[in-house]
């Protein structure tokens, strides 16, 4: 009979074990994550009990905020700009949940992160009304309604971000939607709107600053390429290559051509930093040979590719693949194969270069207030990496300025600033659209802003485009925005 009873009692006390384990976790481990799963409603529906705090930018502009409601949720979301900053601020509804800074900064907005604790223990004994913080972001207006009307209706996307600090300027994406049909409290209409936003071609959910499927790079990539050589010891500015009409691929018939289909100058050679000037593909491929996989993938690597990055908005990593065999190699080198890149990660390879080889995080929070006007948290400048030496970043700075001056990149010119920046026209299959890119900085010698362009489908001009047709004037209005400020 004893032993019956301790056995009974032994399963009793492993039973309160597991129970009191499994509370435990739910509690205090995973409740943030619990809170966070989009198929937790009843954590959305409670969060319309409290008023959600404001999203405004660097000037104080207000980009998204709760105003009283006449239905059970009491409070609707409103985003006043509308579509300019829907690739910033997401939307917030009760049937969906959130997306872009309301889900990022989800725990701020309405109150409950650990940091507003003793402000929330001082609401509760005051007898105030529960309310969220509000969430200050770097973004700049001028330089976003810059960057919007600069991209205009073409597909693609700008990011501006300030070298020294990190702090994100402008980021736009096209085309976009307007978060207020999103943020509606009526269900049939969200769902309605959010299938037909699913279902347009154009993807305008999909933020292509940071996500999506990504575009190949083009020529913009010949700038990482350069300092994956600077960094080998092997090579300078001035090292000399073979400068022919074409390259036939080893073990291929494929045949690397230069965008102008002729030899990359007069000469028999051509250097490093004149390959860069003139944006040819032809000793760049030679160089890519020369170099291999391996060391550009490192380069890469340490500008951020293949490496995920919250800003705190999750940015999907741009790829440099591994596998490459020597002709892939070669496409690699002039951003073809299968290399592919968001703005933001081509924003991040100009900041590094502009700040002297010291990679800033690039962050989009500049701090949290609470209702009280007490500052909960304060985004400080972190760096994130050392990307090239200082004399590495000096040498690559004088390539961009040239490419700018009086190379293949000249429509980003600026009168009476040195502007340093690389083009590229990426081919994404023979008669497919081209991708358009540019990425630099300026003021060459004391940056205040690297931007980076991409533009899609041609920049509807057909093949007759390229980055330096469209996507360079794009980055120089976005870069006067900045120094004109």
């Amino acid at each position: 009979m004893h032993k019956e009873l301790r056995r009974v009692g032994a399963v009793v006390v492993l039973m309160f074990a597991a129970l009191f384990v499994s509370s435990t976790v739910i509690q205090g481990v995973q409740s943030d994550a619990l809170g966070k799963d989009p198929r937790n409603t009843r954590t959305r529906y409670d969060s319309y009990q409290v008023e959600r705090g404001p999203i405004v930018l660097a000037d104080g502009t207000i980009i998204a905020q709760s105003v009283p409601s006449n239905d059970e949720f009491r409070y609707q979301r409103e985003y006043p700009q509308g579509p300019l900053y829907a690739g910033v601020t997401g939307y917030f509804n009760p049937i969906q949940g959130a997306t872009g800074i309301e889900q990022s900064m989800n725990d701020y907005l309405t109150g409950t992160s650990s940091d507003q604790f003793l402000a929330d223990l001082a609401r509760i004994v005051n007898g105030q009304p529960a309310r969220g913080a509000r969430v200050e972001l770097s973004i700049e207006s001028k330089v976003q309604q810059a960057a919007s009307e600069a991209l205009g209706n073409r597909r693609g996307a700008v990011v501006a971000i300030e070298p020294k600090t990190g702090k994100i300027l402008a980021m736009v994406t096209n085309p976009t939607f307007d978060p207020n049909g999103m943020a509606s409290h009526n269900s049939d209409a969200v769902t309605a709107l959010y299938k037909d936003l699913l279902a347009n071609p154009l993807d305008p959910l999909i933020n292509r600053a940071i996500g999506g499927n990504l575009n190949p790079p083009g020529s913009s990539f010949k700038v990482i390429v350069a300092a994956a050589a600077l960094a080998s010891g092997e090579y300078t500015a001035e090292s000399e290559f073979p400068n022919p009409q074409f390259i036939e691929l080893p073990g291929t018939s494929t045949k690397v051509y230069n965008f102008t289909r002729e030899a990359c100058g007069p000469g028999e050679t051509v250097t490093l930093a004149e390959a860069i000037r003139q944006s040819c593909n032809v000793p760049m491929a030679e160089l890519g040979i020369r170099l291999g996989a391996d060391k550009i993938r490192e380069q890469a690597e340490k500008f951020g590719f293949n490496t995920p990055l919250d800003v705190p908005l999750r940015v999907e990593p741009s790829v440099y693949p591994k596998g490459g065999d020597v002709p892939s190699t070669a496409l690699s080198a002039f951003g073809q194969w299968d290399v592919r890149a968001s703005p933001m990660q081509m924003a991040m390879v100009s900041a590094g270069i502009a700040n002297g080889g010291v990679m800033m995080k690039p962050n989009m929070v500049n701090r949290v207030i609470a209702p009280n006007l007490d500052v909960v948290k304060s985004f400080d400048p972190e760096k994130l990496r050392t990307v090239v030496t200082p004399d590495q970043a000096s040498e690559l700075t004088k390539m961009m300025i040239a490419a700018v001056a009086t190379g293949q990149s000249n429509n980003a010119r600026i009168e009476g600033v040195d502007v340093a920046g690389k083009t590229g026209t990426a081919q994404n299959g023979v008669d497919d659209p081209y991708t358009l890119w540019f990425t630099g900085f300026a003021p060459a010698q004391n940056p205040e802003v690297a931007v980076a362009v991409v533009v899609e489908n041609d920049g509807d001009l057909g093949h007759h485009s390229s980055g330096n047709i469209v996507s360079s004037p794009i980055a120089k209005k976005v870069i006067e925005a900045v120094l004109n400020k």
